[in-house]
């Protein structure tokens, strides 16, 4: 009964401050409510007014958003708070949104994120700090630790973890392999005997290759002494990242994995039984069950370690309810029952405790025993890291560089890009890039597609280019944090290019307008 009193004094007093100032909180803590307000709320809540005592609006995606209007509807009937619950869409597509609204006092007070937002969230003061007080207790360590920044406090109450499991054909491997030296061995005895086409195939760059570059002593950032991440200590040219990568070079030029990457390729390999081993997350399940492949999930070889991310709430700073919404998610999000549903509809491991100790899910339970799993890093500097270190690979396996030149190249790009180098840039990132001079496709910082800015205040580029369709973007300072589409907004779709034969390209970019002409002869 003391969690519901509270709320309803949580409701009487907030009223009163919010009439009496005028402010916008940002981190308030929870106090016991007086005796009088207690009988105010408790009356007030009797008498069952016609209008709600508060309001919150929840963004989250359409997998949750369902969950949130069922549980809307219950909370509203018994205390009187009224949850607007407004589907954005994906998990990724609440970002972008948030980070423009807030600041104008048009977001929401409780948004669904992932924990690696924290570096842009944190730093533009967008999100307010949380204290889940005794309920910490019930939380996964980790996804606490993930949504810890590097000023120690905690910033998202997390609901979800998830990473990549070790993905075997049961048929084709009896014993999972417990070292990348036996992987390939075992790869290439079917591969041998006409059972597989590789041993095993890339879905992806760096994240979805982790597993075997951190088992070689691999890192993308050290860690300082207060156990923080240090983006002045850049790992990809470390020794263990550049041995990783050439295992994977190896393994290429020997034929026993694709020279390219491809996720829907790797998983088609896998799910026709073409290739043993994958190394996929969660996400994938649903389609590989339905594949009908025979399959097990364990941990990788060599202790390898991928990356975890973890989805929770997060309160809205700019919020002029944030007592309210952290209130709402420490007593009432945070119970067995509400996280039990967000589990069942999710496919993801529980970060509550209570539930994850039910769950049956064998898939689930496996990657749930990978505990060396890596919280991607939530610095701003990670934004910096993806394109650069996915390239390097990517020109390793493909053998157009060595290992050791590639991630040489790409751990100077990154500190070159941490370090403001190339502050001002604007570059046109897209499929063309590797016809015009750069080493790889979709590159923010290739200097070879930086625009040269003219007399009149516009940026141009001139380039040739070879027939075919292409794809390109704006973006700003050699990064993606700021990129503009074909309409000229944030994150916005990409522009098309058309090219019937062999033509001269110049892109002129309106820094006014955020948009792109094209002149081809």
């Amino acid at each position: 009964m003391k969690k519901l009193v509270t709320l309803f004094s949580l409701i009487a007093v907030l009223g009163l401050m919010l009439s009496a100032c005028g402010p916008k909180a940002t981190e308030a803590p929870v106090s016991e409510p007086t005796e009088a307000a207690t009988e105010v709320a408790t009356e007030v809540a009797t008498e069952a007014p016609a209008e709600p005592a508060a309001t919150l609006k929840i963004w989250a995606d359409d997998t949750r958003t369902p969950i949130l209007l069922a549980f809307a509807e219950d909370f509203k009937a018994k205390y009187n708070v009224e949850l607007v619950v407004e589907d954005l869409g994906r998990v990724q597509d609440i970002r972008t949104p948030m980070i423009t609204a807030a600041p104008a006092g048009e977001g929401p007070d409780i948004f669904i994120g992932v924990h690696d937002w924290l570096g842009a969230l944190v730093e533009s003061g967008l999100v307010a700090p949380l204290d889940l007080g005794a309920k910490a207790d019930e939380f996964v360590p980790m996804s606490l630790e993930a949504f810890t920044y590097t000023d120690g406090k905690l910033y998202g109450m997390p609901y979800a973890t998830e990473n990549l499991g070790f993905f075997y054909n049961t048929e084709l491997v009896e014993t999972p392999p417990t070292t990348w030296a036996e992987v390939l061995e075992v790869g290439k005895a079917l591969q041998d005997e006409g059972k597989v086409q590789y041993a095993f195939a890339m879905a992806g760059g760096g994240y979805e290759n982790l597993p075997v570059l951190t088992s070689f002593g691999g890192y993308i950032f050290g860690r300082d002494d207060s156990g923080a991440w240090n983006p002045n200590d850049v790992g990809l040219d470390s020794p263990g990242m550049i041995a990783g990568v050439t295992y994977l070079a190896d393994a290429a030029a020997a034929g026993l994995i694709p020279t390219t990457a491809d996720y829907e390729t790797a998983h088609s390999l896998f799910e026709t039984g073409q290739v043993p081993f994958l190394m996929a997350g969660p996400w994938a399940l649903d389609r590989i069950r339905a594949s009908g492949v025979p399959y097990k999930v364990t941990t990788f070889p060599d202790n390898g370690a991928p990356f975890s991310g973890v989805q929770g709430f997060m309160v809205n700073a700019f919020s002029e309810n944030v007592l309210l919404a952290q209130t709402f998610l420490t007593e009432f999000a945070a119970t067995e029952e509400f996280m039990q549903q967000i589990y069942e509809t999710g496919l993801r491991p529980s970060a509550f405790k209570p539930v994850l100790a039910n769950t049956t899910d064998p898939d689930l339970l496996a990657m749930g025993q990978i505990t060396n799993a890596i919280p991607m890093p939530n610095i701003p500097e990670m934004g910096s890291v993806w394109t650069a270190w996915n390239n390097g690979i990517a020109l390793s396996v493909a053998g157009t560089q060595t290992s050791e030149a590639a991630m040489t190249d790409a751990a100077n790009q990154v500190r070159a890009l941490i370090q403001g180098a190339l502050a001002g840039m604007i570059n046109l990132p897209g499929s063309y890039q590797d016809k015009a001079g750069c080493g790889g496709q979709w590159d923010p910082a290739c200097e070879s597609t930086g625009m040269v800015k003219g007399d009149d205040g516009l940026y141009r580029l001139t380039v040739t280019l070879p027939a075919g369709e292409y794809e390109y973007k704006v973006a700003l300072d050699g990064a993606w944090t700021v990129n503009y589409g074909s309409d000229g907004a944030q994150d916005g779709p990409n522009y098309k290019l058309s090219l019937p034969a062999d033509s001269e390209v110049t892109f002129t970019y309106n820094p006014e307008t955020k948009l792109v002409e094209v002149e081809t002869k």
